[in-house]
């Protein structure tokens, strides 16, 4: 799940468990364009606060208009948005959008405080709400399932925060580490060297002391975990890498040249033992090529990759930052 959604099911643990009458609104099917996916949510308190999105802001704009001061003890409701041109068009949906929501209204306190819990504790958990009277049930479950609405409940898996493990502590971890908070990612930093780790300047991130070998294996990478090397210094960025390609991490890189990546390679290879296929997941040099040349612009290249990773987005292959340098260098006449 994305950093917003727990946000929104903190804020609305909290305003129920502060008696407040409150909804949750869960977008779950979309037909054409649609400014947000189904599985978003907003929760909306009875006097007019929201947190999070369902759309641009026509919708929650309307939503707030329907509901505060209202009636919250109600069962379930399907809501359908952009229906004709006209409304898509009032609501500010993409020509020929529609989409469809949930609303529960005054969700369990109990039930919302286990489901934050659970979350908070790095487990995924499948939520299911009867349509007919709101019931909710909380499953563990080790595999998210897509969004699932029937004629009897809606099914939706919510899992962890992604994270990220950057080590090194230098100016690219910065703007990288700061692109990755913004972007929903929960961030941590390993550098042993004081020299560097001292200086470290960037709110809400984890510093983890000790080898990066070690800290690789205490944060115990997972299918929603990246895990990036950044010092340019072998001796820890290798050291890391060993244990990260071991793990179910989606994405494992470290920065470098096309030359000192192969050499990396050749030494994980020579003197680790690392298989070839293990290699094969090693990314690097790490980006998608735009030219970059300073920390922020690569930290935007980087950052760029592990979205695209992170969505499953197939990437032209000159996109890559070897392939992209390679083409721009000019080509030898005999």
């Amino acid at each position: 799940m994305d950093k917003i959604d727990l946000t929104v099911l903190r804020a609305l643990r909290d305003w129920r468990a502060a008696g407040r009458h409150a909804l949750l609104a869960t977008v779950v099917r979309t037909w054409g364009s649609s400014p947000r996916p189904v599985g978003s949510t907003l929760a909306l308190r009875e006097d007019g606060a929201v947190v999070g999105s369902v759309s641009g802001g026509c919708i929650e704009d309307d939503l707030i208009a329907r509901h505060t001061g209202g009636t919250f003890d109600r069962s379930p409701e399907l809501l359908r948005y952009g229906i004709d041109a006209d409304e898509a068009h009032r609501f500010g949906l993409p020509c020929g959008g529609t989409l469809e929501l949930m609303l529960e209204f005054d969700p369990d306190a109990a039930s919302l405080s286990d489901l934050v819990a659970t979350l908070e504790s790095g487990r995924l958990v499948r939520r299911r709400v009867a349509l007919g009277d709101g019931a909710v049930t909380l499953v563990s479950t080790d595999e998210p399932q897509a969004l699932e609405l029937d004629g009897q409940s809606l099914s939706a898996t919510f899992g962890p925060e992604f994270r990220m493990l950057l080590i090194g502590a230098g100016a690219l971890s910065e703007y990288l580490a700061t692109m990755a908070k913004f972007s929903g990612f929960s961030v941590t930093v390993c550098d042993p060297r004081a020299e560097y780790s001292g200086h470290w300047s960037v709110p809400g991130v984890t510093l983890a002391p000790g080898m990066p070998d070690d800290v690789v294996t205490a944060f115990r990478p997972d299918g929603r975990s990246c895990v990036i090397a950044l010092t340019h210094d072998p001796k820890l960025d290798d050291l890391a890498l060993l244990e990260a390609l071991q793990s179910d991490a989606f994405y494992v890189g470290a920065i470098g040249s096309r030359r000192n990546n192969a050499a990396r390679r050749q030494r994980l290879a020579q003197h680790f033992d690392v298989s070839a296929e293990a290699l094969a997941r090693l990314r690097g040099p790490i980006g998608l090529y735009i030219g970059s040349k300073t920390p922020p612009e690569i930290a935007v290249s980087v950052m760029a990759e592990v979205l695209a990773v992170k969505n499953s987005v197939s990437l032209p292959a000159e996109m890559a930052v070897a392939v992209g340098k390679q083409a721009e260098e000019p080509s030898l006449v005999a």
